[in-house]
């Protein structure tokens, strides 16, 4: 953009060169400015790591490939690392908010669901990040999980609820579960959603799971880059 920003003031100045440096200089002024690039940090677990992909398979580069399909200047760095809590997360918020990132997705809480943690303590976990987030001015994606049954009720209604609760506190945008697709898929088919979006482990998603993922947050991961300033 910026090249040719350049280029047209160029021409600009060869075509008025009668008319002076004041008619170009007037030019530049109602011409665009260059778009910055919009940078978002995944902050995650194995999901978002893109455990058993290639690289270009994964949950951060099939976002990023799909949210500049659509016209944005964005990077999305992988700030996943597998097998990590809320509490890996909150250790690593610090660095991972670095002056260039203008956003943050956050999704955690299934290695959580995993080791039994109790909610208060994920939920204490997350609250930290939030709050790192918004001291560093950074807008947040919250992504959350659903608890199984397993645990009680009481465990799985304090799970489920930390999220939207946290959100609507420090005004981040919420997304229910990063596994809603998969799970939609499978109530229409579960063996075939196996086999057509998940791994061999039956945990983790395949690029094809990966693309069906991306297709249902990229719109909010939009919502989230308008929520950047000059974005």
């Amino acid at each position: 953009m910026t090249e040719r920003l350049g280029l047209l003031l160029c021409q600009a100045y060869g075509a008025l060169g009668s008319m002076g440096k004041a008619a170009v200089l007037s030019l530049a002024l109602v011409l665009p400015a260059a778009a910055e690039e919009v940078t978002i940090a995944a902050l995650g677990d194995s999901l978002t790591q893109g455990y058993g992909l290639m690289q270009e398979e994964g949950f951060t580069a099939q976002l990023q490939d799909w949210l500049m399909a659509r016209g944005h200047d964005v990077a999305i760095l992988n700030a996943g690392v597998s097998g990590d809590t809320t509490a890996g997360g909150l250790a690593r918020v610090g660095w991972t908010l670095t002056p260039d990132v203008d956003a943050m997705i956050v999704a955690l809480g299934g290695n959580d669901l995993l080791r039994a943690i109790p909610p208060e303590v994920s939920r204490a976990n997350l609250e930290g990040i939030l709050q790192a987030a918004q001291t560093a001015g950074v807008p947040v994606l919250l992504v959350g999980l659903t608890a199984p049954g397993n645990y009680g009720p009481e465990y799985q209604a304090a799970f489920d609820a930390m999220y939207p609760e946290l959100a609507e506190a420090y005004g981040a945008l919420h997304v229910e579960s990063f596994l809603a697709p998969l799970s939609a898929a499978a109530e229409a088919d579960r063996q075939g959603a196996l086999t057509a979006y998940m791994q061999a482990d039956g945990i983790h998603p395949n690029a094809a799971g990966v693309a069906l993922i991306v297709e249902a947050l990229g719109p909010e991961v939009e919502r989230l880059i308008a929520r950047v300033p000059d974005s």
